[in-house]
């Protein structure tokens, strides 16, 4: 058995912990022995054992002079696990092959070097980039301590969110809608503008089977959110954060009892501080947000903010002058000034196209 199809195996496991890892880091682990996989093992949820801890658990014989092959550098620091080089050292596993380093400072390095002064064979760089994709959210929350930031819109061929009329139900179809709550069950919250919360009464939840709702984030300046909303109502069952600049707490209050966490932001320009709020929700550890499109995608694009689109396109044509389009704002006055999106892919979902790219 060669080095990368190890790894891709321990990458298949790495991957069954999406979403529910957040805000730690996919990790799958896979030990193999005389030229065969003696035990396997992923991090299932935050706080659940590493991926590395997992695998010498299921090990049902000696693991001496085998090779653990891990998607992520080894952590050797405590936290809501034991450091896992520990574990690999008191094994007697004799090489660890590692796809990717770990970004957070408590590791960073320190996990390899460790491994490698108790005499441990250590190989780095195995499908290193293959290793990074699925944690490309954690990587951006442990490097700038701010959540990673998907915009999503839906719109016509003619790039329309809605008709004249103002309604938007439903643009795309039924595939793509389901893709969308797959993504909201891989992000760790949500977020949505409070113009589309009273347009359309949202619940901003994930109806999937078997998948987790995240965190419910609603941006309201003026704090005019209807205490009797879908939102509200549901905020002692599904956690709901209210960002808003009003600090009355008798106006506060209401909320707060009705089970909903007020973040009270800077004004900026009118409306709440967007780099502030995702200051304080980083500190939160929610640590990926999915943004529900909204009259705020501008200003999040202008804050440098976001780092990857997801268009979902009908094959609609609204046409008109009144019909909204996915980004506000003033726009470029040159198209050399536009944003280039990176690492692009697209998806058929029966007739819609789904498009995703990194900024």
């Amino acid at each position: 058995m060669n080095y990368e199809t190890c790894m891709k195996t321990a990458l298949q496991l790495a991957r069954r912990g999406a979403a529910w890892t957040a805000p730690n880091p996919m990790v799958g682990a896979v030990i193999v022995k005389n030229d065969r996989v003696i035990a396997e093992g992923w991090h299932r949820r935050c706080g659940d054992l590493h991926a590395e801890h997992e695998a010498l658990n299921n090990c049902r014989e000696s693991c001496r002079g085998a090779t653990l092959y891990v998607t992520l550098e080894p952590c050797c620091h405590e936290g809501r696990q034991p450091p896992c080089t520990d574990a690999i050292l008191q094994s007697g596993i004799r090489e660890v092959v590692i796809g990717c380093p770990d970004p957070n400072p408590q590791v960073s390095g320190n996990g390899i070097r460790i491994l490698r002064e108790h005499g441990i064979t250590v190989r780095t760089g195995v499908l290193e980039q293959e290793c990074l994709a699925p944690n490309q959210a954690f990587f951006h929350w442990i490097r700038t301590g701010l959540p990673f930031i998907a915009l999503k819109y839906a719109m016509t061929l003619d790039g329309k969110t809605e008709a004249a009329s103002g309604n938007s139900k439903w643009i795309t179809g039924e595939k793509t809608r389901a893709y969308v709550h797959r993504l909201r069950h891989e992000y760790t919250g949500i977020l949505a503008g409070i113009g589309t919360v009273l347009k359309d009464d949202l619940m901003l939840n994930c109806r999937l089977p078997e998948t987790r709702d995240p965190v419910r984030i609603v941006c309201d300046t003026n704090l005019s959110m209807p205490l009797n909303c879908s939102l509200v109502r549901s905020a002692t069952r599904c956690p709901l954060i209210i960002a808003t600049c009003v600090t009355d707490k008798n106006r506060l209050a209401a909320y707060e009892r009705a089970g909903c966490r007020i973040l009270t932001c800077r004004r900026k320009h009118g409306h709440a501080d967007l780099r502030d709020l995702m200051c304080r929700l980083g500190k939160m550890e929610i640590s990926s947000i999915l943004v529900e499109g909204g009259s705020f995608a501008a200003s999040l694009l202008e804050e440098h903010l976001v780092n990857r689109v997801v268009a979902c396109i009908a094959p609609w044509l609204f046409g008109g002058e009144l019909s909204k389009s996915p980004i506000g704002g003033s726009g470029v006055f040159n198209p050399a000034e536009g944003i280039v999106l990176r690492n692009t892919k697209m998806m058929q979902m029966g007739t819609d196209y789904v498009i995703e790219g990194d900024i």
